[in-house]
Order: structure tokens, then C-alpha cells, then sequence
């Protein structure tokens, strides 16, 4: 038997991704986003409001980068999305954490993180149905620990979901099919 339940955020899993400005002293902006994902083969869309410092900082910088938050930073990758820049000005420097200028664009590339999308603001968007940064990925970096035959192995990256029923993360790991492959098992 089906239940209803009372949420609408219903849809598992959602990515944790680290979304990383400059600051107008230069300083480093990171926010947790998981409302995000590919809008095309190029494009990153994420559901933030004007209301955070990092879209304000996007918007004047023209850029910023999304990491993919692994296991090893649960911590660091939780508090982005508990403290706001907008109250506390050494949000980054807290964590512990380091970066890199991105040789791309005007946005830092968290050292950390085993994923990196370099990405060019392309729109704000604020409607009826939401608001949302859309950006163009210039280039994507990752961590040659998590590389096999020069592509990523994902079950290498341990990348971390966020679980909208219980709000727990999960590590996203176990390879269990062939993409575009296993389906034809069923073709008559």
C-alpha cells in the first residue's frame, strides 16, 4: 500500500554542490547548493536566490565554479550550507580548507573537492516558477587520485548526496548498471 507523505523536495538524490565566488576584497564565497544540475552538455543551472552573497558575487564577477562535495568533507561541505557569507565574512577561511585561482575564470577552485566546473555567468533568472544562475562550464578539473585511464571513477570521487526526507548524506559509490546498455535486455 502507497502513503502519502508530506514533503515536496521528494526528489533523491539531490547533488551537494559547492558553489564558489570571489568576494569583492577578493576574498573566498562558498555556498552548498543542492538544488543544481546540468541544463544542457554545457550549461549548470542552480536554484538560488538573490538573497545569497554568492549570486551577488556571480553577478558582478561573472563567474564561479561548482565543486562536486565528496565523503572525506562532509563537515566543511554541511557548514557552506549552514553559516551564510551574508553574516559571517571568514566563512572559508573557517573551514579549513584551500583553493586556486582558476585559469578560466574570476572564481577560486576549491583544492579539496575531487570535481571542479569552471563556469562564465550566462543569466540570472527570477519567474513565477522559481530563480535560478544559469552559467556556461568553460572547462572541468579533477583530482588525478580520482582518474582511471584518464577518466574519472566515480567510485573513486565517494561524491556525497543530500537526502531530502531524513536531510542525511549519503555516498554515492556502487557502480549496479550499464548506462544505455542494460535497458535493451528488455527489447523485443
Amino acid at each position: 500500500m502507497r502513503k502519502n507523505i508530506k514533503t515536496t523536495e521528494a526528489i533523491f538524490p539531490m547533488p551537494v554542490l559547492m558553489v564558489a565566488t570571489y568576494n569583492d576584497d577578493d576574498s573566498v564565497d562558498v555556498m552548498n547548493a543542492a538544488w543544481g544540475t546540468m541544463l544542457s552538455r554545457n550549461q549548470v543551472i542552480l536554484n538560488l536566490t538573490e538573497t545569497h552573497k554568492t549570486v551577488k558575487n556571480i553577478k558582478k564577477r561573472k563567474a564561479f565554479t561548482v565543486s562536486i562535495a565528496d565523503s572525506k568533507h562532509v563537515v566543511q561541505a554541511d557548514y557552506f550550507g549552514v553559516v551564510s557569507a551574508n553574516n559571517i565574512s571568514n566563512k572559508f577561511e573557517n573551514s579549513g580548507l584551500s583553493v586556486i585561482k582558476s585559469e578560466n575564470v574570476d572564481a577560486p577552485i576549491i583544492n579539496e573537492f575531487p570535481i571542479c566546473l569552471e563556469c562564465e555567468f550566462i543569466e540570472y533568472q527570477n519567474g513565477e516558477y522559481g530563480a535560478g544562475v544559469i552559467g556556461k562550464v568553460i572547462n572541468v578539473t579533477a583530482d588525478e587520485s580520482v582518474m582511471n585511464n584518464d577518466k574519472i571513477d566515480i567510485s573513486r570521487v565517494n561524491a556525497i548526496a543530500f537526502d531530502p526526507y531524513t536531510h542525511g548524506y549519503y555516498e554515492v559509490t556502487k557502480r549496479v548498471g550499464e548506462a544505455f546498455k542494460d535497458g535493451f535486455k528488455l527489447k523485443k
